[in-house]
């Protein structure tokens, strides 16, 4: 385990929970057509594994729908099956052009699971957090040990680590918050 962090450090990887948290929640439906749904769905193209927006032009056509155009047409079965297998609630057709991806309207039993989802990822968000938060610790308690700082620095390091976690909660439960107010519309 890597424990010579500093506080720059932690701060940086306290941020990537931030935007991790950001990214998850952004693929989270809200009712609205947006791309951004599709980033987290793998599709098994010639024995490997690849992105949509790798294999196809993802472009939005309309409020509820995402117009998806495969560069080869031969995907597009494998692409749908991703898709239908992603477990997101959308509805695939196929036609000449390509695939139609539709967002149904949300029920308000599918908006109660999206919450219990939304309140899952920050939980993953704050459990991320927490170990940073450890780690952390032990990397002054380590330098203190040492004798590369002394406990008056031991113990500012530390206050200082835990307003930067006191922040990230905030910011994070203020993500969860307006998620949460998104979703319920």
């Amino acid at each position: 385990i890597e424990v010579d962090m500093d506080l720059k450090t932690f701060k940086q990887n306290a941020a990537k929970v931030e935007e991790w948290l950001a990214k998850e929640y952004q693929a989270l439906r809200t009712g609205k057509a947006t791309p951004v749904i599709l980033d987290g769905i793998v599709v098994d193209s010639y024995g490997s594994k690849m992105k949509i927006n790798q294999l196809a032009g993802v472009t939005v056509e309309d409020a509820r729908t995402l117009r998806i155009v495969p560069w080869d047409k031969g995907q597009m079965k494998d692409i749908e099956k991703a898709i239908i297998q992603s477990d997101l609630g959308l509805s695939v057709t196929a036609d000449d052009a390509g695939l139609r991806v539709i967002f149904p309207d949300l029920t308000s039993e599918r908006r109660d699971s999206l919450v219990k989802v939304a309140r899952a990822k920050l939980e993953d968000a704050r459990i991320t957090l927490k170990k940073e938060r450890e780690d952390m610790k032990s990397a002054i308690e380590k330098r203190e040990k040492e004798g590369n700082i002394n406990e008056d620095e031991e113990r500012r390091e530390k206050e200082e680590m835990q307003k930067i976690v006191d922040q990230m909660n905030k910011t994070l439960e203020e993500m969860a918050e307006k998620k949460e107010t998104d979703i319920r519309g």
